[in-house]
C-alpha cells in the first residue's frame, strides 16, 4: 500500500482543534555548565471561542466584545461623536 497525500489533513486537524481544543504544556530548565539558571513552566489553551467559553475561559472578555459590537458608540474609551 502506497502512502497518499491528503490535502484535507491540515483542515481536519484545525477543525478538531477549534471544536475540541488542545492544552499545550511545557516545562523548560535553562542551564549553563550544568547549573540550572532559569525554570519555565508554560501552559497554553488553544480552541475556538465557543469552546473556550464553554470551559469558562474568556467569558467576561467575550461578553464585553459582544456588547461593544451591539453598541459601538457606547464604549467608555472611544471619543463621543456628539
Amino acid at each position: 500500500m502506497k502512502p497518499t497525500k491528503d490535502d484535507h489533513a491540515v483542515v481536519d486537524l484545525l477543525d478538531v482543534i477549534l471544536r475540541d481544543g488542545v492544552i499545550l504544556q511545557a516545562d523548560v530548565i535553562i542551564t549553563v555548565a550544568d547549573i540550572p539558571l532559569v525554570g519555565l513552566s508554560l501552559r497554553a489553551a488553544l480552541a475556538g471561542m465557543s469552546t473556550m467559553t464553554d470551559y469558562g475561559y474568556f467569558e467576561e472578555w467575550d461578553a464585553a466584545q459582544r456588547q461593544l459590537a451591539r453598541a459601538p458608540n457606547e464604549h467608555p474609551l472611544l471619543p463621543d461623536d456628539g
